[in-house]
């Protein structure tokens, strides 16, 4: 599913509305070590753990909890925007 993926403008990959939350979470490990073609984006990678979790991945749970450790209050709240608004676009 990953390899289907749209790509934004800004030339960063979406994740299709039907990613399973194992693809989610695998493309939020990209966005938070910066690796696989992905840039170093810690709202990124937490909207995509939020989401990952959501579809039932465990391990995002832990990892959106860490990584939140690590942000300032406005990046997750931007974060949780940008979940949101893929939901509703999804």
């Amino acid at each position: 599913m990953l390899a289907q993926m749209q790509v934004a403008s800004e030339g960063l990959p979406l994740p299709s509305a039907e990613a399973s939350g194992d693809e989610l979470f695998r493309l939020g490990l990209l966005y938070s070590t910066g690796q696989g073609g992905a840039p170093l984006d810690y709202v990124s990678a937490h909207m995509l753990f939020n989401l990952a979790a959501m579809r039932g991945s465990v391990e995002a749970k832990v990892y959106r909890k860490e990584l939140s450790e690590e942000m300032a209050s406005d990046e997750v709240a931007e974060a949780q925007r940008q979940a949101r608004e893929w939901l509703a676009h999804g």
